[in-house]
């Protein structure tokens, strides 16, 4: 075997371990980051509908109605 073809074959080994710990690091950080989000928006639906929805109104319309009543609070904000 030629000095070529056994650095190629070195590149291509340090290539691929390479690669397989970037998908094992990015493959962790997207289950911690899925389940944090998951837990948070958990969290945040139990809040808004304790404490944030009117008679007879789901936490999705609520959201949506303060999603609303933001947007026009910074309208407003922004006109003064």
């Amino acid at each position: 075997m030629s000095i070529k073809e056994t650095n190629d074959k070195i590149a291509q080994e340090v290539t691929t371990g390479f690669q397989k710990i970037e998908d094992g690091v990015m493959g962790g950080y997207k289950k911690i980051e899925n389940g944090v989000v998951g837990a948070f928006e958990k969290m945040e639906d139990k809040f808004v509908g304790k404490f944030l929805t009117h008679e007879g109104e789901t936490v999705e319309d609520a959201k949506k109605r303060l999603a609303e009543e933001q947007r026009k609070r910074e309208e407003s904000a922004k006109d003064e």
